[in-house]
């Protein structure tokens, strides 16, 4: 489309229209064409252009850059609209001639984008300081206007590790170019050299400065479960958890947030490793710098329970002063198993002081002192050799608890319950709640035991009860009560044993007891001995051997036999009458069978 159809579709008013015709005056189109085709031929596609603004619609800007026809440029290029006035000259590139609408295309943006590049390379360096706003994020960082897009990557945007990059959009940051691709025409920039270097030259300053003692600004960057990162411009230091506060702290968190400015006291500075310990606490006086004499030993006070441990509870006294209530001092007589069962947070209690180490800032703290120490007069009202009466609390394997009055217990041993029986856990004669007559046998006042009788009530049979009763060489019936590897247990009478050894069975070896013997089974047997001092009583069934008893001896002799699988024929039997017999015979002379008879009835092989 030539210039003069251009104008020929444009509404101008009559004026302008005879204006246009004498101007033109008598240039046909071929005319026309021809002097842009001269004049088309001075430009190039991808240069800049000067134009000149010759209309604005609501959406596009008209341009005359010379050119047989206009370029239209939209209004979205410029970055302020309502400052485009028609007239204006403007710089734009030509990027295309006449296009299917006759309309040539040109871009202001990409020519502003060209002269800032090329004004920026003639007056910055790598390494040069710029400024600029940041306009987006994109895929590895941002992107800074600083007269042209750049790119500033996400590693260079902090010292610090940041949650989110996005919140740098709209902000306007100062960095330094450390790259300028002339090729590609980018270039790419850094915040964290620039604040690395700010920081270096700071840390130079602040190490020439800083003393132990003195009070120091920062800004809580990072909080740990020991401590928080405490920025002090340069550098980092480090508030301990314990120099928070004086008082108790669980975590830095309950005192100290993110991004909290605090004023902090310089405890030590290590110039070699750089590094800086701070405190908060020590900015207020040491509360336990008097505590000695206010909490004297033997006071008593009131304080709140702040916290509670397996072995004890922590009493706030006062802002920064805590003291301990071990568990063993909360009650003189109950079995406390932890101290919740009788504690809570945040309650109030009364306590007596105990101890004080102000040097170790440790209180020791009594709950149970403020009652009567039931064990002060404990052998006064429980003496040796007195006799009372107790309920049964508990039962283990070594013995019983008795109480004897609330919180009081005494220990009834297993081997204190009775003389004769042997009992292996007190459950045999007694269950819980069983109301039972103990005499005092011994008082531990400094250790609080008590120990208890039962046995004791009555008088100890082996004095002369059982001397007198089982004489040596004496026969006595029993009860066999336990066959073991070495011999029977057998009873004699009331919980009275004695023992027979397996040597004691027979005259003829046994190899077990129980191939003659069982469980349950009456015999007659013999006292060989009556041991008073370890309370034991040997027994044998092989004294009865040549005695009016001698039967019970035969009857274990064909059992022998019978366990063996030795059938019982007539002619062993006479054999066996007459051997014993003879026995008799020997008896009376005060001889033993021989070894040779012995044999001779043993089972043939």
């Amino acid at each position: 489309m030539s210039t003069k159809d251009l104008l020929k579709r444009i509404k101008f008013d009559n004026d302008v229209e005879r204006e246009i015709a004498d101007t033109l005056g008598d240039f046909t189109d071929e005319n026309i064409d021809e002097i842009c085709i001269n004049v088309s031929k001075t430009y190039s596609i991808d240069t800049i252009v000067t134009g000149k603004v010759v209309n604005i619609t609501d959406k596009d800007a008209i341009i005359n850059i010379g050119y047989k026809s206009e370029g239209i440029i939209s209004l979205t290029e410029f970055d302020e609209v309502t400052e485009i006035n028609i007239g204006d000259e403007i710089e734009v590139l030509l990027e295309a001639f006449e296009d299917n609408d006759g309309i040539v295309q040109l871009s202001k943006r990409k020519a502003d984008r060209i002269r800032g590049w090329e004004n920026l390379v003639k007056s910055r360096n790598e390494g040069d300081v710029v400024s600029g706003k940041v306009i987006k994020k994109i895929k590895g960082g941002l992107l800074v206007d600083i007269g042209i897009p750049v790119f500033l990557p996400a590693s260079q945007v902090d010292v610090r590790r940041l949650v989110d990059i996005a919140d740098f959009i709209d902000q306007t940051i100062e960095c330094k170019i450390i790259k300028i691709d002339h090729e590609r025409k980018n270039i790419v920039v850094s915040r964290r050299k620039l604040l690395e270097e700010e920081r270096e030259a700071q840390k130079k300053e602040l190490i020439g400065n800083i003393e132990v003692g003195s009070l120091v600004m920062g800004i809580v960057k990072n909080i740990t479960d020991f401590g928080a990162f405490v920025d002090l411009g340069a550098m980092d230091g480090l508030l301990h958890i314990t120099d928070i506060t004086w008082g108790r702290v669980s975590h830095p968190s309950e005192i100290l947030k993110l991004n909290q400015e605090i004023e902090c006291v310089v405890l030590d500075f290590d110039k070699e490793r750089e590094r800086i310990s701070l405190g908060l606490k020590q900015k207020t006086k040491n509360p336990w710098i008097n505590a000695e004499e206010k909490y004297p030993p033997g006071k008593q006070t009131v304080g709140t329970i702040v916290n509670i441990v397996p072995y004890g509870a922590f009493v706030k006294l006062d802002s920064g002063i805590e003291g301990l209530v071990h568990i063993s001092e909360m009650s003189w007589t109950k079995k406390i198993n932890h101290p919740s069962e009788i504690l809570e947070l945040n309650q109030e209690v009364n306590v007596i002081i105990l101890d004080v180490k102000a040097d170790k800032q440790q209180i020791s703290l009594g709950i149970k002192q403020l009652d009567d120490d039931p064990w002060a007069n404990i052998e006064e009202r429980y003496a040796p050799q007195t006799t009372l009466k107790g309920t049964v609390r508990n039962l283990t394997t070594y013995g019983a608890f008795i109480q004897l009055e609330e919180g009081i217990d005494g220990l009834l041993h297993v081997s204190d319950i009775s003389w004769t029986k042997k009992i292996t856990h007190p459950n045999m004669v007694l269950k819980k709640g069983d109301e039972v007559d103990v005499i005092v046998l011994l008082i531990e006042k400094e250790k609080k035991r008590i120990a208890l009788g039962m046995k004791q009530l009555e008088e100890d049979p082996w004095e002369h009860e059982i001397v007198d009763k089982f004489q040596v060489n004496s026969i006595i019936e029993g009860v066999i009560t336990k066959i073991t590897n070495f011999g029977v247990f057998i009873e004699l009478q009331d919980s009275i044993e004695g023992l027979m050894h397996i040597s004691e069975l027979a005259s003829e070896p046994i190899a077990s007891s129980e191939e003659v013997l069982e469980v349950g089974q009456k015999v007659k047997v013999s006292i060989l001995n009556v041991d008073q001092k370890n309370r034991k009583i040997g027994l044998s069934m092989k004294a009865l051997e040549g005695t009016p008893d001698e039967n019970d001896i035969q009857a274990f002799r064909a059992a022998i036999k019978e366990k063996n699988g030795e059938s019982s024929s007539s002619e062993s039997e006479e054999t066996t009458s007459t051997e014993v017999k003879a026995s008799e015979e020997n008896v009376s002379e005060e001889s033993s069978p021989s070894k040779e008879e012995s044999t001779d009835d043993s089972p043939a092989e």
